[in-house]
């Protein structure tokens, strides 16, 4: 029990530093655009990442997580020095790359570290090669996915200042382009959704992958609208346009962190649940404080700041404009939702990191500072190997002195 209580406060800890870690990602394009301040950014970020407890129900990424180690090799009690170790690794990795203001994985490290451990134990049989293999493929997908969505906003925001009819055509094709896609993707069977409302309209609304869809709906329909519009205004007026609209582009970002990094610590908790008392605890049913502590855990992370890795995200990449940190918070949050909901967990980082390379690409290649870029690539391609091998080390040296 005691190892179990310990488990859970360093999985809290990690999420925690997770969120610090990675409060960059989503307050660093509105803190280099000077639309908030730092302190106001952390609080806007904080309070979207808490948002996503009421939005995010399904866990499809916690299972996913918690699915890396096979439970037939590994279980009971050696399970929890897998998962001890695990935790350990993470938690060293995240502080050395916070230290030095490398934006690194904070996802990749957990996967990293619990399949390092488990591989330390049984070898690479009593790891499952699906989650390792969609998480790593994702390393390059996430940020290149990012980046093409950024860059194809960008051009339409660019050329929306023209006062031809183009604009307004691919604004009305994305409008009712959003549309299609809410008839055909919103749940509106009674029986399938699931809301503490009682009213059918706010259970159709807020049920939980409704909810996701209707959001990120909302924002491409405000920017559609507003493109419209666009070649209306001056320079000027857009701009302070482009700022109202980054704090909604941002705080759907949050969400999108919130929801899916939350849950990888909340599968590696469950999964200690599990391995301390099976016929209790599953994954099909999820302990209704895990995902409450969790996203506490990372929006109280994100509170604190993470300001070195902020330089670097917000100024080093590439600089950015309000308008263009529009283009990448919405290319990152569209990235995370559509991952969360094929229950892949991809790293935040990544995705914002891609998103930015994208809005500065298409002023030209050269307004991306490459040589930074090739850095960070660095560290997200060693993250899930040393992370593996902190891990590894971790597990040998607890085994050893308490056999």
């Amino acid at each position: 029990m005691t190892l179990l209580i310990v488990i859970i406060a360093l999985a809290l800890i990690f999420d925690y530093i997770n969120g610090f870690h990675d409060a960059a990602n989503s307050i660093a394009t509105v803190v280099s655009t000077k639309v908030l301040t730092p302190g106001q950014a952390v609080v806007w970020a904080a309070m979207f990442n808490f948002v996503a407890f009421f939005i995010f129900k399904d866990h499809g990424v916690a299972n996913t997580i918690a699915k890396t180690v096979k439970p037939d090799i590994v279980s009971g009690h050696d399970m929890l020095l897998v998962i001890f170790a695990g935790l350990l690794s993470a938690v060293v990795w995240n502080l050395i790359t916070w230290w030095f203001g490398i934006p690194s994985s904070s996802s990749h490290a957990l996967i990293g570290a619990f399949a390092g451990a488990a591989i330390a134990f049984g070898g690479l049989k009593s790891i499952n090669p699906e989650p390792i293999i969609k998480t790593i493929s994702f390393i390059l997908l996430a940020p290149v996915i990012g980046m093409i969505i950024a860059f194809i906003i960008s051009l339409w925001f660019i050329h929306s200042f023209n006062k031809g009819w183009m604009p307004k055509i691919i604004a009305t094709a994305v409008i009712i382009g959003v549309l299609v896609f809410l008839k055909f993707n919103i749940i509106t069977e009674p029986s399938q959704l699931k809301t503490h409302f009682d009213s059918y309209p706010l259970k159709v609304i807020f049920h939980g992958s409704n909810f996701k869809w209707i959001l990120l709906s909302s924002i491409l329909l405000t920017m559609a609208v507003f493109t419209i519009f666009l070649s209306t205004l001056n320079a000027h007026n857009a701009n302070d346009w482009f700022k109202r609209l980054q704090l909604v582009s941002s705080a759907a970002f949050s969400i999108g962190h919130g929801g899916n990094d939350a849950q990888k610590v909340m599968g590696i908790i469950m999964a200690a649940l599990i391995a301390y008392n099976p016929t209790l605890y599953s994954l099909d049913n999820m302990v209704w404080w895990v995902p409450l502590a969790c996203y506490s855990a990372i929006a109280l992370g994100t509170m604190s700041g993470g300001w070195k890795i902020v330089k670097t995200m917000g100024t080093k990449i590439t600089k950015v404009t309000p308008f263009e940190g529009v283009a990448a918070e919405t290319a990152g949050a569209i990235t995370l939702f559509v991952t969360e909901a094929l229950k892949i967990p991809v790293s935040t980082t990544h995705t914002i990191t891609g998103s930015i390379i994208g809005v500065g690409a298409t002023k030209r290649l050269s307004a991306v500072r490459w040589g930074v870029t090739v850095n960070l690539l660095w560290a997200w391609i060693l993250t899930i190997p040393i992370s593996a091998i902190l891990a590894a080390i971790f597990y040998l040296l607890i085994n050893f002195l308490f056999p």
